[in-house]
């Protein structure tokens, strides 16, 4: 099901990660050799399992089949010991190829998609009604992986990159004068198929930007009670401007966030904080 959210060029993107693995000779693969050797792979950390779709490119593209025991988002609990996640087979020299790739794929994607689902997990407990997202701070060349995750997780995305939505911030408004200027300049261009959100610091910020025509104001940094403060005079003049709070936001003190006033948490730590999980592969 994940997978259809994938463009078609993902495949490539696998093969250039595979070249880069093995630009030359293969020393270890000549050791091995073509033999049928079959292996698991083991899931030896509690886990989100996310990336199977990467994985399988790279299996397929060295002609390695693959058996599958969990699907995409699956919760894995590992107290101790491991947990075969999957049997491969094919030729040892290209098994040993897929290995290392396929491994940081999983793990990577994993540990993303574990974070996301324990924060959307904490927004259902509080009965919250808005949006966990991630946001931009991503690993460049791998941030489709990430964001990806992040939806097997159960989050949102935030933007996916520069051209999906528009985000005024603070070197944004600087460069232009005023919040009225840039979010003016910033409609011109985007027409009505772009939401314009602002980034601002205080309550008088985000009022100058709603009534500029931004459809999301950024509550930057501001504790939780101030965004619920502020929060209630921005809705109570415009109530159907989003509320987004980030900055500081860690999974502790995020339920603090999940008031009526806030429309959306975002938090760089989904993707940037998150341990990867521990996962292994050995012939049998």
């Amino acid at each position: 099901m994940f997978s259809n959210l994938l463009p078609p060029k993902y495949k490539e993107e696998i093969k250039k990660w595979i070249d880069d693995d093995c630009p030359s000779i293969d020393i270890g693969g000549y050791v091995v050799g073509n033999k049928i050797e079959t292996a698991s792979l083991y899931c030896k950390s509690t886990s989100f399992l996310a990336g199977i779709p990467f994985a399988n490119a790279v299996f397929e593209y060295l002609n390695i089949s693959v058996e599958w025991f969990y699907e995409e988002g699956s919760y894995i609990e590992i107290n101790e010991g491991k947990v075969v996640v999957a049997k491969l087979k094919g030729q040892c020299r290209n098994i040993l190829l897929a290995e290392r790739t396929a491994l940081n794929i999983l793990s990577r994607a994993s540990g993303v998609a574990l974070g996301a689902h324990k924060a959307a997990n904490l927004a259902k407990e509080n009965n919250w009604h808005g949006f966990i997202a991630g946001t931009r701070k991503t690993t460049p060349g791998f941030k489709f992986v990430e964001k990806y995750a992040l939806i097997v997780g159960g989050v949102a995305t935030h933007r996916q990159d520069l051209s999906q939505m528009v985000m005024l911030k603070d070197n944004h408004i600087w460069s232009t004068g005023s919040i009225t200027a840039a979010v003016q300049k910033a409609k011109s261009a985007a027409g009505f198929s772009s939401k314009i959100e602002v980034e601002c610091g205080s309550i008088d910020e985000a009022l100058e930007a709603c009534a500029a025509g931004a459809d999301i104001v950024m509550l930057d940094n501001f504790s939780a009670e101030k965004s619920a403060n502020d929060g209630k005079v921005i809705k109570s003049s415009y109530p159907n401007v989003l509320i987004e709070a980030s900055g500081g936001i860690t999974y502790e003190n995020m339920k603090d966030f999940m008031i009526p006033e806030i429309d959306i948490i975002s938090r760089g730590s989904l993707t940037q904080g998150n341990k990867i999980t521990n996962m292994t592969t050995k012939s049998l």
